[in-house]
């Protein structure tokens, strides 16, 4: 049996190019993101040169797991998950399956989100921590943005839900 995706863990960071920090629970303002957060302070590296919704990224833990491994056989350092610097890392979830759901409404627990666009892998988290590859590594895993629809708190474990083959 297939696990449900669910929420595996949840980071903020609340400057620009600080470490990313693990929260147990965050809540979400709609329209702007994770309380403290700073995309939603409109402070993070780029809320002023590239206009984009950037409430919430997402990433899939499979994902992450398959860079690194691929990193792992060039005998290059891995990311952990706080490095990708993305808000939440989904488990029991593919990468390709999270992609899809750019343009789409899901839910994390009860609140409502709506995939924006796929966070093609830049060159800031290698930036940030002096570490090659990650652009190649993570290409077509870099997750997704997500505009934050509805108020409220999302918790470790939280299920992520959507519709298949429908667009919402």
């Amino acid at each position: 049996m297939k696990a449900s995706p669910q929420i595996h863990s949840i980071y903020i960071a609340t400057r620009a190019g600080e470490s990313m920090a693990p929260l147990m629970q965050a809540n979400i303002i709609a329209g702007e993101g994770i309380m403290g957060d700073r995309y939603a302070l409109g402070i993070g590296a780029f809320s002023k040169t590239k206009l984009k919704i950037r409430h919430i990224s997402l990433i899939a833990l499979a994902g992450l797991e398959y860079a690194n491994q691929q990193l792992k056989t060039k005998q290059q350092a891995s990311f952990d998950e706080s490095e990708t610097r993305r808000n939440l890392v989904i488990s029991g979830i593919s990468a390709e399956e999270l992609n899809s759901l750019v343009g789409k409404t899901f839910y994390l627990g009860n609140l409502a989100f709506k995939g924006t666009e796929l966070c093609e892998p830049c060159q800031r988290p290698a930036n940030l921590l002096k570490r090659p590859d990650f652009m190649n590594a993570f290409e077509g895993r870099g997750g997704l943005r997500a505009e934050a629809l509805t108020s409220g708190t999302l918790s470790g474990g939280d299920l992520l839900t959507y519709s298949i083959g429908h667009e919402q």
